[in-house]
C-alpha cells in the first residue's frame, strides 16, 4: 500500500505544473511565458537525445567521415588488397619460371641434363646429373630420342597436333558443369570455382577485348602465338586492358556471376584456333 502511494506520490509531482517566466528587471514587464511539467521536460530531453543519436549514425554512415574513425575500413581497401596479392602471385610465378630458365641455359653449357618439368616452379629441385658430364648416361639418350621424336612432330601441318604441343596454363581450378557442344552453340565450357577465385591467362598474348558486354557480362579475350585465341567470359572484376601483354599465369580477371546468360559464379572458357572452337578440356587440365 505504501509502495503505491509513494509512486502515485512520485507520478503527481511529475505532472505538476510549472511556470517559467522571463520578467523585464527594470519594469517587470511579461516579455516570455511558457507552462511545463517535469514530465514534459523529461520527454523533451529524451528527444533530443534520440535525435542527436540519429544524426551522429546518419553523418557517420552516408559521409566520408566514416573512414577516420578507428577499425572502421575503406570498401576499396579489399580490393586494392586481393589485387596486390594476385600480382604478387604472378611475379612469383614469373620468377621462379625465369630462374628455371636461366638454370637450364647453365646447365646446358655444362653439359648437364635440364631442370625436370615438375621443377619448373621448384627451381631447387633438379635430375640427378652424370658425374662426368662427357658420358651419356641412360637418361641422356632417353632425352634425345624423345626431343627427336617430338621435333618430328611439330613438321606436320595439322593444326590440331601442333596445339596439343602447346602448354596451356589452367585459368582456373575448378569443376566442370557444362561440357563443350557445337551443336548447341555453346563453344566452350563452365568451371566452377570458389568466389573471388583469380582467372588466370592460358598463354603468353596480348589483350585484343576487355569490354562489358550483355549476354556475357565483363568479357577479356586474349590474342596468342599460332593464330590461337582464349575467350574468358561472366567476370565480376577485370584486371587487364586492352593493348596489354600478359604472361602464362598472370591473373587477368576475377571469377564472377555477370551478363544474363549466367546463373551462378562461374568462367565460361574458349579456345578458337584459325577461326574454329577447340573443346579446352583436350588440352588443359582442370
Amino acid at each position: 500500500m505504501e509502495k503505491e502511494n509513494k509512486k502515485k506520490r512520485i507520478i503527481k509531482k511529475l505532472k505538476n505544473k510549472y511556470r517559467l517566466v522571463i520578467l523585464n528587471d527594470a519594469s517587470f514587464e511579461e516579455r516570455f511565458s511558457y507552462r511545463l511539467s517535469p514530465l514534459n521536460l523529461l520527454t523533451l530531453l529524451l528527444s533530443f537525445v534520440v535525435f542527436l543519436i540519429l544524426l551522429v549514425s546518419v553523418v557517420i554512415i552516408y559521409t566520408p567521415l566514416r573512414e577516420s574513425i578507428p577499425g572502421y575500413t575503406d570498401v576499396s581497401l579489399r580490393e586494392d588488397l586481393t589485387t596486390m596479392v594476385f600480382r604478387a602471385d604472378s611475379l612469383e610465378n614469373e620468377l621462379q619460371r625465369n630462374s628455371a630458365y636461366l638454370r637450364n641455359i647453365q646447365g646446358a653449357l655444362k653439359g648437364e641434363l635440364p631442370l625436370s618439368k615438375d621443377s619448373i616452379y621448384n627451381t631447387d629441385q633438379a635430375i640427378e646429373m652424370p658425374k662426368n658430364p662427357m658420358v651419356k648416361s641412360k637418361e641422356d639418350s632417353m632425352l634425345r630420342e624423345y626431343v627427336e621424336r617430338e621435333d618430328s612432330y611439330s613438321l606436320s601441318d595439322d593444326q590440331e597436333n601442333t596445339t596439343k604441343q602447346i602448354y596451356f596454363f589452367a585459368p582456373l581450378k575448378g569443376t566442370v558443369t557444362n561440357e563443350f557442344d557445337p551443336a548447341k552453340e555453346h563453344f566452350g565450357i563452365d568451371v566452377v570455382a570458389p568466389k573471388d577465385e583469380a582467372i588466370k591467362a592460358t598463354l603468353d598474348g596480348t589483350v585484343v577485348f576487355a569490354e562489358w558486354t550483355l549476354e556475357t557480362g565483363y568479357v577479356i579475350q586474349l590474342q596468342h602465338g599460332n593464330n590461337i585465341v582464349s575467350n574468358y567470359k561472366h567476370n565480376s572484376v577485370l584486371l587487364k586492358k586492352v593493348g596489354e601483354e600478359v604472361k602464362a599465369g598472370d591473373v587477368i580477371a576475377i571469377i564472377g556471376n555477370s551478363g544474363e546468360l549466367s546463373s551462378g559464379p562461374h568462367l565460361h572458357f574458349e579456345l578458337w584456333k584459325d577461326g574454329k572452337a577447340l573443346n579446352p578440356k583436350e588440352f588443359v587440365n582442370f
